[in-house]
């Protein structure tokens, strides 16, 4: 896995795919394996009945493909490491701004988490965190008015103490006047303090949040 975090840079390399590196694997052990079988075939073969020569031009033209094909998949695996390692850094430009991101989850920094949600109409908006374990944490409604709303929460929790920065899963739902509710969408804010390579995907990590960049709407300073 590779990081960029706000106070040190690792190195852009990222390790190619699984997959790739097994198919690579596989395609070298049988490239060995004949050419083994080639030079026994070889060593072992009449001399007064030697191997006939349009047979042995097809091995030696197998060789080589299988030879070239390890090459080339050398070559893109290359290509693959530097391109993701390339994707980190250009991602690591957004280090100490404000990330705009769709999630589940709200990032509670420096004591503060904030969201944005989109109301179809006006009227009360139920917020509710979870901790790790899934029980409710803080809940609050708020008056939304219709169309883009945003909400802060300072940490506080429904006991009376104050959660500690981490990230907590986070429920908003418009509430209808018979009390029903329904899940509205929303974005979740939080200060960009590292990025890093998870698997084929480049993440932002948003404090003890991490979120893929194509989940990121927006960036501000």
């Amino acid at each position: 896995m590779t990081a960029v975090s706000a106070a040190t840079a690792a190195s852009p390399a990222a390790t190619a795919a699984k997959t790739g590196s097994t198919a690579l694997d596989s395609l070298t052990g049988n490239f060995q394996t004949f050419l083994t079988m080639l030079t026994t075939q070889l060593k072992n073969q009449d001399p007064t009945s030697p191997m006939d020569s349009s047979q042995f031009t097809t091995e030696l033209v197998q060789f080589s493909g299988v030879e070239q094909q390890i090459n080339t998949n050398s070559n893109l695996q290359q290509l693959i490491s530097l391109t993701q390692g390339n994707n980190v850094l250009q991602s690591s430009q957004i280090l100490g701004k404000t990330v705009e991101a769709t999630a589940d989850h709200l990032p509670l920094q420096q004591g503060t988490g904030q969201i944005h949600f989109t109301a179809a109409s006006s009227g009360p908006v139920a917020i509710t965190l979870y901790d790790a374990q899934g029980r409710a944490l803080y809940a609050s409604t708020v008056a939304a008015t219709q169309g883009e709303n945003g909400w802060a929460w300072q940490g506080q929790t429904t006991s009376g103490g104050t959660a500690p920065d981490g990230s907590y899963k986070i429920a908003v739902a418009a509430v209808a006047p018979d009390g029903s509710t329904s899940a509205i969408p929303f974005t979740v804010l939080g200060k960009a303090t590292s990025v890093q390579q998870q698997g084929s995907a480049v993440q932002v990590l948003m404090g003890a949040q991490a979120v893929d960049m194509a989940k990121v709407t927006a960036v501000r300073n």
